[in-house]
Order: C-alpha cells, then structure tokens, then sequence
C-alpha cells in the first residue's frame, strides 16, 4: 500500500509523520473529493494531460480511492496545500515519491492537484483572474506530464513543488512567460537598490520564467507578455507593488553570447536584464536538461541540430561549464 511504502523510506517517513500531525485529533479541514470515473478524463484534459495518460489515471483513481489510508493522505494533502492559498512561500511543497511506490507514487501527486481544483478555481473567482489565464496557468500539470514522459517515459510529476505554484496562485501564465509573484533575495534588491530603484531584500518581485512547447522566445511575443503582465497584476493585485522584474536561469549564462548571433531570440531575451550577481556554481545539468530533454545525457553525444544544441554541447565538450544566470529590470 502506498502509506506503507511512504512510511518505510527515511525521509517521506519524517515528512509523513509532520504532515499528520498538522491536522490534529479531528484530521484534515478541507474536503478532497475526486471526479469519479466519468467526469475525470474531462478534467484532466481540461488541464493539458497527455491524452495517452487519461486511461491510466482513471484505473488508478480507482486503486487510490480504495486505499482509505491513501485517501486519508491525500485529504491532509489537500488541506495543507489550500490552508494559504494565495500566499507568497507558504504553498504546499511535495516531495518525489520513490520509485517503490509505483505509478500511483508517480501519479499522487496529480490526483492532490486535482482535489484541489475547486479551491483553486474559488481563489481566482475571488481575484477575478481570467477564465482563459486561469486555464492556461493550470494547464502547465499537462505540459510537466510531457516533459515527465520526455525525460523517462512514464506518467508522473518529475518537480510537483512546481505545480503547486500554479495551483496556489503564486505563478500565472500570461502569453509566452509565466510570472511569478515573489520576493527580492538579497543579491538583487543590492543590484537593483544600486541603479536607483526604491526596493530592497523581501520586497515583492516578479520573477519570470519560460515554459517548454510555447514556441520560439521571440522578442514579439515577450513585449506581448510583458504587456500582459503589467496590465494583469495592477488589475488583480492592486493591493501588491511590484518594482522589480526578475529572472534566474541558464539562459541568461553570457557565456551563450559566445556561440549565438546578436539578434537570436536567446541574446536578446538576455539583453531585457541587467546582471545582478554572477554565479559561481556550475551548473551543466539544467541546459543539458532543457535544451536534449535528459540532464544525464553524456555530453559526447549530445546532438548538433540547432544552433542551441551546438552551443551547449560544443561547449561542454571543449571543457567548458554553464552557470545560472541572474538578472532584473526595473518594473
């Protein structure tokens, strides 16, 4: 049973045990009620779920609903990711179930994201998010899904902390960027505070990021995104005062100007940030990852279709090494 398993791994047995204790003698607060069998599939391709994968989930909604301890889990689970929506840093943070646990380990996670939904959906009506942003926010269960099947070919969440923003109102998708409400580290608020801009370390941020199959980084469809997102946080969250636009990611590595021509969409994407800090700390597995789909993939084989591919791998394999990058704009 999964319970069993959870508790018999060191590490999901201390996260177990803290999790049970937060519901107290009455248990978990909030309802967590899966479509049945016949209204699921509907759900889940509303959220972008591979078609391939919609049989699958409904046979293990069944074994899941079954399982009581299961179900129990699932409901403080559900409890404990709702108990603040909207709340920046206080979401839910699920860890990977192990191996042993099987598909309903891999899929667990799914099924909490789906429990939730009515709360989600409340917490947007409450807000007055867009049908369509909220649609299109939540979809990204779907898009990882994807990637979880690129990477090893099951059904499954490889990073659900990463959905829980999604689905905790912290992160939205407007147009190509996904923007995230967050807070300015320390390194940033330094830099940003430096240039003139009145903010410091804690202060609101939005941190942008990219999502996979949404077609090229164009400098079009970025302005558009940047327009959206400004319109879209002064109108649903008036009470929030975003100064600072951040990014963390290795495609803000300068290292990529090297290899790429000045007007690739990836240099100028790199171009809309100022640097804030320069990282120290090699990173080579998350191009590998993003740009070939496996982040264990060994460097002499990586492929040389795109000018990307060639970049990354051509410089990995003369020795070199890739860094995060960290970037801001003032909002």
């Amino acid at each position: 049973m999964l319970v069993e398993e959870l508790r018999a791994d060191e590490k999901l047995a201390g996260w177990l045990k803290d999790l049970e204790s937060e519901g107290g003698p009455v248990g978990p607060r909030a309802e967590a009620v899966l479509p049945d069998a016949v209204a699921l599939p509907d759900v889940l391709l509303d959220l972008s779920v591979p078609h391939e994968y919609v049989n699958e989930l409904v046979g293990l909604r069944d074994r899941l609903v079954a399982d009581p301890d299961a179900m129990t889990l699932l409901r403080r689970c559900v409890d404990r990711f709702v108990r603040d929506m909207g709340e920046i840093g206080k979401g839910w943070e699920p860890p990977v179930f192990p191996e042993s646990t099987g598909a309903l380990g891999r899929t667990f996670h799914v099924f909490v994201f789906v429990a939730a939904l009515p709360y989600v959906r409340a917490y947007h009506l409450q807000r007055g998010i867009p049908a369509d942003v909220s649609r299109r926010t939540l979809a990204d269960l779907g898009r990882h899904m994807a990637v979880h099947r690129r990477r090893v070919g099951t059904g499954g969440l490889l990073v659900p902390w990463w959905i829980s923003l999604h689905f905790h109102g912290e992160l939205y998708q407007l147009g190509r960027l996904q923007f995230q409400r967050a807070r300015l580290g320390g390194h940033t608020a330094q830099a940003a505070s430096a240039a003139g801009v009145d903010t410091g370390s804690g202060d609101l941020c939005l941190s942008v990021h990219i999502a996979d199959f949404r077609g090229p980084l164009s400098p079009e469809a970025c302005d558009q995104s940047l327009d959206l997102a400004r319109e879209f946080f002064a109108r649903h969250y008036p009470d929030e005062r975003y100064a600072v636009g951040v990014c963390h990611s290795w495609l803000l590595d300068p290292q990529l100007k090297r290899y790429l021509p000045a007007d690739s969409n990836i240099v100028r994407f790199q171009e809309r940030f100022q640097v804030a800090h320069e990282e120290t700390k090699v990173d080579d597995r998350s191009p590998v990852g993003f740009v070939f789909g496996d982040p264990e993939l060994p460097v002499e084989g990586l492929p040389r279709r795109t000018r990307v591919e060639r970049a990354v791998g051509d410089h990995l394999r003369a020795g070199g090494h890739w860094y995060g990058g960290h970037g801001w704009f003032a909002w």
